[in-house]
């Protein structure tokens, strides 16, 4: 790849390294920059670009990015959308990953151009949570690194998703023992297996001799047997040991590398596996009981070997050297993006036709427009019509989307907008505003839209542009601007909202003019149908 600076006269077609402006117009980094840009840059007086050019033998950023990154989907994994040279990999199901350490080593090691970051090996995780990045540092990287790095990293990361379990909590208490201590044990233990989507029956407690918690171990039904010790078990010949192996069991692993948790056993029982518990599984804080605990309800193993492996990061008190989370943090994670479809118009320049049930291969403009959403990485799509619409209704059968009503459609898209932010998921972090009759916006448009909202790096507004630059649609808001959405009148839709945050918005351009191509009217329609024979 070519890099440095070159005479503004030469850098048509190049990448720019540096953000530059020429006169009210910003160029941005990263941006192509075509004939017309160079031009207008070099009338401001720009004599000199930084540029990237990639050669002949590379890939551009995000190519690479989407190669590298391709091996690492699997069941319960999902990609995102390249953007900016960077592929993000989330998790579909709580669980427990694993990472092939070896091979993300050696997939680094290829060339300098091409980084991979994940989560830590047997990392607990939730549904949609970001467990792996692979980016791509320059604006091109060599194609046969790209190939080599993702040949290396077929299957090196794996989700292994909580399993429906059922848990046996048994808890003994010593003589003298406060009820209470024994009530905060039961709680914090069943707040964990709720947690792990774990039931549990109602906890037992039997006094802490080795008779009766025998009897009331083998007496467990639970698919999972939890005991949690009145008194700290300091020998595998301990009491609640010693009652697993009396009810037919056996103890499998006494003590572990981990503080706190260094008290732990494992065994099993009938092919069941046994958790002898901690003092300090009564504290709700990470403990070595969470790490195993874990494990066991992901399906992994939990060998010796598995446990003495645990002693590397196994340090889990807390000391003056370790920095606390900041409070409120949220975990990264792929954020829930709500589809509006604006279908409430009135297609008043298509001479008595409606617009959006026009055929566009074989199906109405309108439900291929949505079967695009639905397509799409979004997490809901609610399609905003007109009262009364049977026919656009109609072209929706059958798709798992939510139709609203805009009994204010005359007053024009703000109206149409209100009403499907008032229909919204709770959860919803960002809302994309897509209009229905944009016949050349797919699902790969949109999830291109998806992948650059980063709210952490000032990308809170996404708009879709022409190759060219030109600003279009669809536009994704992230939740800050929920308010102000709610707040439109008249027909001007969202312009206000863009025109007060010109640095919250990020233009990407998408292939052509599939960013501009809205169809209004019959001549509009014929000339489209007619480039697109």
């Amino acid at each position: 790849m070519e890099f440095g600076p070159v005479p503004v006269a030469e850098a048509a077609g190049a990448m720019l390294a540096h953000s530059v402006r020429a006169g009210a117009r910003r160029f941005a980094k990263g941006e192509r920059l075509d004939a017309e840009g160079a031009a207008a840059l070099a009338a401001s007086g720009v004599g000199t670009v930084w540029v990237a050019r990639p050669g002949p033998e590379d890939l551009g950023e995000d190519e690479a990015a989407a190669l590298v990154a391709a091996p690492l989907a699997g069941p319960h994994l999902s990609l995102s959308a390249p953007f900016t040279g960077r592929v993000n990999l989330y998790a579909e199901a709580a669980g427990v990953i694993r990472v092939d350490a070896e091979a993300l080593l050696a997939a680094n090691r290829v060339d300098e151009a091409v980084t991979i970051a994940t989560l830590p090996d047997y990392a607990r995780v939730a549904p949609r949570a970001m467990l792996a990045t692979v980016k791509i540092i320059p604006y091109a990287a060599p194609a046969e690194a790209a190939r080599r790095a993702a040949a290396l990293l077929s299957g090196a990361i794996s989700l292994h998703p909580f399993r429906p379990m059922r848990a046996s909590l048994v808890l003994t208490r010593t003589e003298g023992m406060k009820p209470s201590l024994i009530d905060k044990g039961a709680a914090a233990i069943l707040a964990r297996l709720a947690a792990l989507g774990v039931e549990a029956g109602e906890p037992v407690v039997t006094p802490h001799e080795t008779g009766a918690l025998s009897a009331a171990v083998a007496a467990a039904e639970g698919d999972l047997i939890l005991i949690l010790g009145g008194s700290a078990t300091s020998d595998r010949r301990d009491v609640a040991p010693a009652s697993v192996v009396a009810a037919g069991g056996r103890i499998d692993r006494f003590g572990m590398p981990v503080d706190p948790g260094n008290l732990l056993f494992t065994g099993a029982l009938g092919g069941r596996p046994v958790l002898g518990l901690p003092g300090c599984a009564r504290s709700p804080k990470l403990n070595g009981a969470d790490w195993a605990l874990e494990r066991i309800v992901a399906g992994l193993p939990v060998t010796g070997a598995e446990i003495e492996a645990m002693a590397v990061g196994g340090l889990l008190k807390e000391i003056p050297s370790r920095p606390q989370p900041r409070e409120g943090a949220a975990p990264a994670g792929r954020p829930f993006v709500s589809a509006l479809l604006l279908a409430a118009g009135s297609s008043s320049r298509m001479r008595g036709a409606d617009k959006l049930l026009e055929p566009v291969a074989g199906a109405p403009l309108l439900r291929r427009a949505a079967e695009a959403l639905l397509a799409s990485r979004a997490d809901e799509v609610v399609v905003v019509l007109r009262p009364g619409d049977e026919a656009r209704r109609a072209a929706l059968s059958g798709l798992g989307l939510r139709i609203v009503e805009n009994p204010a459609a005359a007053e024009g898209m703000g109206a149409s907008i209100r009403a499907g932010m008032a229909a919204l998921a709770p959860e919803a972090k960002a809302a994309l505003v897509a209009l229905a009759d944009m016949p050349e916006i797919g699902a790969k448009e949109i999830d291109s839209l998806l992948a650059a909202f980063d709210p952490e790096e000032g990308r809170e507004i996404v708009r879709a542009a022409s190759a060219a630059g030109e600003p279009g649609n669809p536009v994704l808001f992230g939740r800050r601007f929920f308010e102000a959405l709610r707040g439109l009148e008249g027909d001007e839709g969202a312009r206000a909202i863009l025109a007060a945050h010109p640095e919250r918005v990020r233009l990407l351009p998408l292939a052509g003019r599939a960013a501009r191509t809205d169809l209004d009217t019959p001549e509009e329609w014929e000339a489209w149908r007619a480039l697109t024979a």
